[in-house]
């Protein structure tokens, strides 16, 4: 008989970046030979925690994968219903993603109930332990969740460096794996074609939700250093395709582009980008760059890796260590200045430069690294 893995995350019909890591993840404990299943979300947020136009995908539902949608964010005797239906399946892993402290209640007390079996292991995939925002509870919350955790992995050594303020169980930092699920790269002018953007210009590529933490407003003014650059005759010039929801107030972006006049150096396909769309902006793009002012770990990264896009990350929080200076890309102090010079000096390497070290770096990011370090910090 096989041995149960849960997931309790974002899945179909949610949408993003944890929905998507959540999915692969389960393919891998399937094709390991685990009997696997999602227990995603009926309501993920309340409105006023979620800025975005939907929390739902317009893409298909997997057909490979077991997803239920069960568990109401904020309500209570769902939280016990689902608890003690996971104590009764007795699975021998339940692996919980943790990126928001206001998940905190909800997952506690689904895992304290879980847990009467005294069967089951927990293990948490901490993407935040302490949240990029801060909101009232934060602490408490976080507490309350980790109490019943068993182990934890963590993406990034800052993440790592949080938790210890937390627990001192088991835990290990590992890198992230590689989306490889959105399909293999395409020939760029395919992908430039289909995206409606000219085949001889210079593109860069900010992708992701638009958030303050993120620094696109560092890269608009990073944009207008180059612009100068390129009428003074030392740039041929580029052109900023950014490919993400707003996640925060529209306006204060329009007006900033208004002001510096970049309005011509931009390409903004600012609604979320479904699943299927992905692969065409990142092989559209000459480099992916990650104007950040803080930062734990970054999706972009293992995407860029994926699609073999040379990267400019700012220098911090667990970004550098990730993009090996000159190899797979350039590191950036987190202002326009020196994004601005970056971006410059990454034209001058050339993208062919970077891509032997990508494919040689990219094969770290393995999905059954994650699942086989799960399986041995639960130690079943």
């Amino acid at each position: 008989m096989k041995q149960k893995v849960i997931i309790i995350g974002p899945a179909h019909p949610l949408r993003g970046g944890l929905a998507s890591f959540d999915e692969r993840l389960a393919r891998q404990f399937q094709q390991q030979g685990f009997d696997t299943t999602i227990y995603t979300f009926s309501l993920q947020y309340p409105g006023f925690l979620f800025p975005g136009t939907t929390q739902y995908s317009s893409e298909p539902k997997p057909t490979d994968i077991n997803i239920k949608v069960r568990i109401n964010s904020i309500n209570p005797l769902n939280w016990l219903s689902v608890g003690f239906e996971l104590k009764k399946l007795q699975p021998a892993i339940i692996v919980i993603r943790y990126w928001l402290p206001f998940m905190g209640p909800c997952l506690g007390t689904i895992l304290r109930c879980a847990k009467l079996n005294r069967k089951t292991k927990i293990v948490c995939i901490a993407d935040n332990v302490i949240p990029h925002e801060k909101r009232f509870g934060d602490k408490p919350f976080t507490q309350y969740c980790f109490k019943t955790v068993d182990a934890f992995i963590t993406m990034s050594e800052k993440v790592l460096m949080d938790l210890k303020l937390f627990t001192k169980n088991p835990s290990q930092q590992i890198v992230h794996p590689l989306y490889d699920n959105f399909g293999e790269a395409l020939p760029k002018p395919t992908a430039r074609k289909h995206l409606g953007i000219n085949e001889g210009e210079n593109i860069i590529l900010f992708f992701g939700f638009i958030r303050k933490y993120k620094g696109l407003d560092i890269l608009f003014n990073a944009m207008k250093i180059i612009k100068e650059q390129t009428n003074s005759g030392r740039f041929k010039g580029c052109k900023l395709l950014v490919a993400g929801e707003y996640y925060e107030d529209k306006k204060l972006y329009d007006d900033l582009i208004k002001e510096l006049e970049i309005a011509d150096q931009l390409i903004l396909r600012t609604d979320f980008i479904s699943d299927s769309e992905v692969r065409y902006y990142l092989s559209a793009a000459d480099f992916v760059i990650q104007p950040y002012r803080q930062a734990t770990q970054s999706g972009v990264t293992p995407l860029a890796y994926h699609f073999e896009k040379p990267m400019l990350v700012t220098n911090v929080g667990g970004l550098p260590s990730l993009v090996p200076e000159g190899k797979v890309g350039l590191i950036a102090e987190p202002n326009s200045e020196s994004i601005a010079a970056k971006i410059l000096e990454l034209y001058t390497i050339g993208e062919e430069h970077f891509l032997p070290f990508l494919r040689v770096e990219k094969l770290k990011y393995s999905w059954k690294v994650l699942a086989d370090t799960i399986i041995n910090l639960s130690g079943i």
